[in-house]
Order: structure tokens, then C-alpha cells, then sequence
């Protein structure tokens, strides 16, 4: 199977690994925009630590889920800023993650 967004499948694996119960994932392939998204994740809670395997191929990452997270997923295509207030559910829930150019944030702090 071709792996066409990296993100996305790593996001899906964390988000069928969550509705089953599972406290522990692999992800695989690893990416530095996967390790950056998850320690976003990890800062707000919504995962535990994250370990980074080096098995010479393409690596995997070993994810500690703690239960936190509801629903986790990738916005394609890319929209701008100004979509956060149809993207988020209410007011001071939930985060949306940007890849910017001055690297991956969260909206707030996108500000």
C-alpha cells in the first residue's frame, strides 16, 4: 500500500488506536512533521510520551495514549486562517494544528 500523507495515516492510527481502547500505538513511517505535530499533541495533554524507534528503515514512533483525545484528523486542502471559526466546535474547545512557515503551532499561538 502506497503511503500518500504520512500525517494522515499517522493521525488515523492514533485515532482508531483511541475508539478501541488501546494504550499504547505505532506509527510507522516517522517524519519530522509527525514528531512535531505529536509533541504539540503532548503539550496539550491529549497524548502522553512518545518514543522514537530507529529500526533503520523508516522508524516508528511508540505513542502512550491517555484517553484525552476525541477525534484527531487532517484538514485537506489547505485553508486559511480565517476558517478556524467553522473548523473548531465551540468557543475554547478543541485546537486546531498549523504547519506554517516558522514551523508547527496551534491556533493560539499562530496569533
Amino acid at each position: 500500500v502506497v503511503c500518500v500523507n504520512v500525517l494522515a495515516d499517522a493521525l488515523k492510527s492514533i485515532n482508531n488506536a483511541e475508539k478501541r481502547g488501546k494504550h499504547l500505538v505505532l506509527i510507522r513511517p516517522c517524519s519530522k512533521v509527525i514528531v512535531r505535530f505529536l509533541t504539540v499533541m503532548m503539550k496539550h495533554g491529549y497524548i502522553g510520551k512518545f518514543e522514537i524507534i530507529d529500526d533503520r528503515r523508516a522508524g516508528k514512533i511508540a505513542v502512550n495514549l491517555t484517553g484525552r483525545l476525541n477525534k484527531c484528523g487532517v484538514i485537506s486542502p489547505r485553508f486559511g486562517v480565517k476558517w478556524q471559526n467553522n473548523l473548531l466546535p465551540s468557543h475554547q474547545f478543541g485546537f486546531i494544528v498549523l504547519t506554517t512557515s516558522a514551523g508547527i503551532m496551534d491556533h493560539e499561538e499562530a496569533r
